[in-house]
C-alpha cells in the first residue's frame, strides 16, 4: 500500500500551517524537492562604524528584566523590531511588515519581516519561542520567496528569532538545499555580531 504523502495536496497550507506538522524537517522539505542540511555557517560581518550599538544595547539590558516575554508581541516589538529598525539605519533597506504572498495553495501566508536592498531577507518570529519549529516555517517561506520574486540572488537568507535568541538559515536556489545554521545568536550579548551579520547581508 503506497505511503500516504505527509503534505495533503489537495489541502490548503498557510506559512504557520507548516510550524504546527509534526513531520521530520527534512520530510517537508523534500515535498518541496528541496534538501536540509545542518552546518555552521561563517557569514561576513559588516565593518560599519555602528555607532547607535551603545545605545541598542542599553535600551535591550534595561526593558528586559521588566518584559514579560510569553507575548508573542512583546518579543516582536520590544526585541525584533528594535534591532531590525538599526539595520533600516545602516543599510536604508526598505522592510514590508507581515507582507502577503500567494505562491500558491500550499506555499501562502505573510511574510512577518521582509526586508530588501538589492538584496532580500526574511525575519520570522519563532511562536512560542520554539526555535526548531519556527526553523521549519522559515525554510518552508524561503523556499516561498524563491518562487515569488523574480532576482539574480543565488542564495536566500533567512532568520527565525524568539527574540533573545536568532538562528539563521539560507536557500540555495540552484541546488535547491535548506541550510540550517549551527550558530545562534543571543541577545543582548550578541547583539553587536548579530547586527554586523544583518547589516552584511543587506549590503552585499
Amino acid at each position: 500500500m503506497p505511503k500516504l504523502p505527509i503534505i495533503d495536496p489537495d489541502r490548503s497550507y498557510t506559512f504557520s500551517d507548516y510550524f504546527k506538522l509534526n513531520f521530520a524537517p527534512r520530510d517537508i522539505l523534500e515535498y518541496f524537492g528541496a534538501s536540509l542540511q545542518r552546518e555552521a555557517l561563517n557569514f561576513p560581518r559588516s565593518q560599519q562604524t555602528l555607532d547607535r550599538l551603545t545605545d541598542l544595547k542599553q535600551r535591550i539590558e534595561e526593558s528586559l528584566p521588566r518584559l514579560s516575554l510569553t507575548s508573542e508581541a512583546a518579543r516582536r516589538e520590544f526585541l525584533i523590531a528594535p534591532v531590525l529598525t538599526e539595520v533600516l539605519h545602516y543599510t536604508q533597506a526598505n522592510i514590508n511588515v507581515e507582507y502577503p504572498v500567494v505562491v500558491d495553495r500550499q506555499l501562502k501566508g505573510s511574510f512577518n519581516y521582509f526586508l530588501q536592498t538589492q538584496n532580500n531577507l526574511l525575519v520570522i518570529e519563532a511562536k512560542n519561542e520554539d526555535l526548531e519549529r519556527g526553523f521549519v516555517q522559515l525554510a518552508i517561506e524561503l523556499i516561498a520567496l524563491d518562487r515569488w520574486i523574480e532576482s539574480e540572488q543565488p542564495i536566500l537568507t533567512g532568520a527565525v528569532a524568539t527574540g533573545t535568541i536568532w538562528q539563521f538559515g539560507t536557500y540555495d536556489r540552484q541546488s535547491f538545499r535548506v541550510t540550517q545554521d549551527l550558530n545562534l545568536y543571543r541577545v543582548p550579548a550578541d547583539v553587536e555580531d548579530l547586527l554586523r551579520i544583518l547589516v552584511q547581508l543587506l549590503e552585499a
